[in-house]
């Protein structure tokens, strides 16, 4: 896991990890067009107010959290001081995980939910305190015990945010892309491939791939692999697994053809990428 000082709603393309961390100013400048990232977004807003585009037109304010699931779509039009602290992650390192409960709040964002939900504030400086807890703990990854802390962390803030939830009748109108990322972030570790994400929907596998194509800017084979290489990034960092049996778990019957994955995904080996990220104590 890995930390990256910087706005947080543009920064989580990261290389390294499952989970993300970060803190700062909102950029003045709008966004001229809509975006989406392979990792779920929550932005806890602490001060000025934001504009954002997503599904609808939402207005953000110190108190308020911003949920993005992977792979929606979303555009920041305007902003005014707005101070924020962002957490991102990939969903499959955590949906099979006693953390996969806590998801909920952006499945039902997805299912139609309105994506801001507003804190009490008598728990406000409560979940800043979780997520600067978080963030220091993210930046010394290797200490003892240092993966179960960093997850009961993440699942606290989860729980804050799901506690804080008034959620409306979803919108019968949800498409089926958001079913079937939904379904590859639960299932992407197995050998699943686009014909049981087509089932698993009720679609054909060309129609899946032209609207997830269409939702995401990537397709299903795209997706299932991000998953799985975010999974096996974070148990390079975290554990001592050798490469073939991190392959085995992340869905690859093959270690080559995993490892030909990973250095095309990743510009390293898994053993490369795993000795370039580990801090030497890790050794």
């Amino acid at each position: 896991m890995t930390v990256v000082h910087s706005h947080p709603l543009h920064a989580w393309d990261t290389p390294s990890g499952s989970l993300v961390v970060a803190c700062g100013h909102a950029p003045q400048a709008p966004s001229p067009h809509a975006a989406s990232h392979p990792q779920a977004v929550l932005a806890l807003y602490t001060g000025g107010r934001a504009v954002i585009d997503q599904r609808t037109r939402l207005t953000v304010s110190a108190g308020d959290v911003m949920l993005i699931p992977a792979g929606e779509r979303h555009r920041t039009v305007s902003t005014e001081g707005a101070e924020v602290w962002g957490l991102g992650f990939h969903p499959s390192a955590f949906a099979q995980t006693e953390v996969g409960p806590l998801l909920e709040p952006f499945e039902r964002v997805r299912q139609g939910a309105s994506a801001v939900v507003t804190i009490p504030s008598g728990r406000q400086e409560h979940l800043v305190r979780l997520l600067s807890e978080l963030h220091a703990e993210t930046r010394a990854p290797h200490r003892a015990m240092g993966e179960q802390v960093t997850r009961s962390l993440f699942s606290l803030v989860l729980a804050e945010v799901a506690r804080s939830s008034t959620w409306a009748p979803a919108d019968s109108r949800v498409s089926f892309a958001g079913e079937a990322l939904t379904f590859i972030e639960r299932n992407c570790l197995k050998p699943i491939s686009l014909r049981e994400v087509a089932a698993a929907v009720g679609r054909s596998p060309a129609h899946v791939t032209t609207a997830l194509k269409q939702a995401t800017g990537r397709s299903v084979v795209e997706w299932i692999i991000s998953g799985r290489m975010a999974e096996a990034r974070r148990r390079l960092m975290s554990t001592d697994e050798r490469v073939d049996i991190i392959a085995e778990r992340v869905g690859y019957a093959d270690p080559t053809h995993f490892i030909r994955l990973f250095r095309r995904t990743e510009g390293l080996t898994p053993a490369a990428w795993r000795k370039q990220h580990r801090a030497p104590s890790a050794h």
